[in-house]
């Protein structure tokens, strides 16, 4: 199987998705370093034998311009695959249920998922997200309100929440 990948200019830098050959976005984040920062996060089983360069990857690149036109629903409508046990998945699919400029906790997260008390379970969630912006990870924080980490950065995380809290 061959993936592709595509390196977008944001506000944030510049934003890289990888998907397999049926365009199922596979990792993504705000890196122009995709060999070193993203494609380690893939599972072995569900990783490409070759990932190309592409300047448009279609649907998925227009979701990203259209997410950051203002339509916070356009991420969450393409489809991806990470590996992770039952848990994980339902963490990873509740993150997408989580309105833009409306973080919830770690707490909440794991209550969402159907799990109130594995907040950490939640955290384990965020950090192993291969999937940041399609799964966005950036609208969990601590209890206590804090942002908490951020695989692509605690700048960039406090951006995207400023960026979405001021969408309609």
């Amino acid at each position: 199987m061959i993936g592709s990948r595509s390196t977008l200019d944001t506000p944030f830098g510049p934003f890289t998705t990888v998907v397999d050959a049926d365009g199922v976005v596979l990792a993504a984040g705000w890196t122009t370093e995709p060999e070193v920062r993203l494609l380690p996060l893939i599972h072995a089983s569900l990783m490409p034998a070759e990932v190309v360069e592409r300047d448009d990857l279609g649907a998925v690149t227009a979701a990203v311009r259209t997410w950051l036109a203002g339509d916070a629903a356009a991420a969450a409508t393409v489809p991806v695959r990470q590996h992770g046990g039952v848990f994980m998945q339902e963490l990873w699919a509740r993150m997408r249920e989580i309105p833009a400029g409306s973080p919830v906790s770690y707490a909440e997260l794991a209550t969402l998922a159907g799990r109130p008390l594995a907040p950490r379970g939640a955290g384990q969630a965020c950090q192993t997200n291969a999937i940041g912006l399609f799964v966005p990870d950036h609208r969990v924080r601590k209890g206590d309100g804090s942002l908490g980490g951020y695989r692509w950065g605690i700048e960039v995380k406090a951006k995207l929440l400023e960026m979405e809290a001021n969408w309609p």
